[in-house]
């Protein structure tokens, strides 16, 4: 029987028994925009890995490889992207450092960014400004005009852009990208799009987007449910860029061919921004994981549905506990069909509501002055409804101070 909306808003939601180990029947994981359940196929999957470890020995990788190609297959689906090439590896920052080593930042050392990226790109780029590089960042609020901001500051100085395409922060939803492209496009300059709070709950097509030429970083680990190891860097194929950062694995295919007194030889389509020697059983997990979504019938426009659905039911539940605005509050100068996977709630203590909602076998988490609220296909209305009364519970209680808070 195909998969309806009505059965994940139902109780039991029939996807929570294939997610026994994570135990989402049995707690509130309001955690699904910093990491989803992962389903008990990974398990399986992860046990694998090991099994073929044992049995293979060094002969593993060419199993390895077999499902590293699937993992890129599974990216490329969700990005819309036919033409691309994807490199694979552990985290995000290792390969946005790759693409970063590849730019010509000698002869053009501007990089054009948002003051609302996530870590990886903020933390980066603020510690190359220190050793002298311009980074120039524009304001993220609103996010309607982000895309003219980046494209004004684009200027022959720069070599490179780098933008959410939903902000991790506040969810919202960055749109004309494909603007951004063309400005780079005349210039010279690359375009790095971070598509990781995107995929799997705001379809992102890179053909509708008209982002062919752009590179997109991206991963698992929060709504694609593959867990940790599993982060891509998507890149046009005819790129001739030389990463600075490179691995070894970049000649893996050349290996017994002499390079000495030639300059680095890079492989062909992924293995250009390749890293080195990795644990394959993320990419076990994470092939089992796409197949299973695949089974399910679990594509990104029926994920975006339950998540519209769900984010939707959040915010009205909220509106209706008439909280007080100085304790708790939303924005809703935002209407929901920009926002991503999320309800973002600003509060001045919402550490100390996270703590407490914990303690309540709620699990959220906060970024500054902002409680985040993440749902997931997983999770039942009731469970959405209980959350919220959690919510409206330590938001009119005393609750504890500490700190000077």
């Amino acid at each position: 029987m195909a998969l309806t909306v009505a059965a994940l808003y139902a109780t039991p939601n029939v996807l929570a028994p294939f997610y026994r180990r994570f135990r989402v029947t049995d707690r509130l994981l309001l955690t699904g925009h910093s990491h989803q359940a992962w389903p008990d196929v990974a398990f399986d999957a992860q046990q694998r890995a090991w099994f073929d470890a044992a049995e293979k020995v060094d002969d593993k990788w060419e199993w390895a490889f077999k499902q590293a190609e699937r993992v890129r297959r599974g990216f490329a689906r969700l990005l819309d992207d036919p033409n691309g090439a994807i490199a694979l590896g552990p985290n995000t920052h290792e390969l946005v450092i790759r693409f970063l080593s590849a730019l010509p930042l000698r002869q053009r050392p501007r990089l054009v960014t948002t003051d609302g990226e996530f870590h990886t790109i903020r933390r980066q780029l603020d510690r190359l400004a220190e050793e002298g590089l311009e980074v120039v960042k524009v304001p993220a609020d609103p996010a309607t005009a982000i895309a003219n901001r980046l494209a004004t500051a684009v200027n022959d100085r720069t070599s490179a852009v780098l933008v959410s395409s939903v902000l991790y922060g506040n969810a919202h939803i960055v749109p004309s990208l494909g603007q951004v492209l063309e400005a780079c496009r005349r210039v010279g300059a690359e375009l790095l799009v971070d598509a990781y709070h995107a995929l799997n709950v705001v379809p992102f097509s890179l053909r509708e987007q008209r982002l062919d030429e752009a590179f997109v970083v991206g991963g698992g680990y929060k709504y694609c449910q593959l867990g940790e190891g599993n982060a891509f860097l998507r890149f046009p194929i005819d790129c001739a860029l030389r990463p600075v950062i490179t691995g070894w694995f970049s000649e893996f295919a050349e290996l017994t061919e002499s390079s000495e007194g030639g300059s680095v030889r890079y492989g062909a389509g992924p293995a250009r921004f390749a890293g080195a020697t990795y644990d394959p059983a993320s990419h076990y997990r994470a092939s089992a994981v796409f197949d299973f979504f695949d089974e399910e019938g679990l594509t990104p426009a029926l994920l975006r549905e339950v998540s519209q659905h769900q984010v939707g039911l959040l915010a009205q539940l909220f509106d209706d506990l008439g909280l007080d605005p100085k304790v708790i509050d939303r924005d809703r100068s935002v209407s929901l069909d920009r926002v991503g996977g999320f309800l973002a709630l600003q509060a001045p203590r919402a550490a100390e509501l996270c703590t407490r909602l914990r303690e309540k076998r709620v699990l959220t988490d906060c970024r500054g002055d902002t409680l985040r609220l993440g749902p997931a296909p997983y999770l039942s209305d009731e469970q959405l409804r209980e959350t919220m009364r959690s919510v409206g519970d330590v938001a009119r209680s005393p609750g504890r101070r500490s700190g000077g808070r």
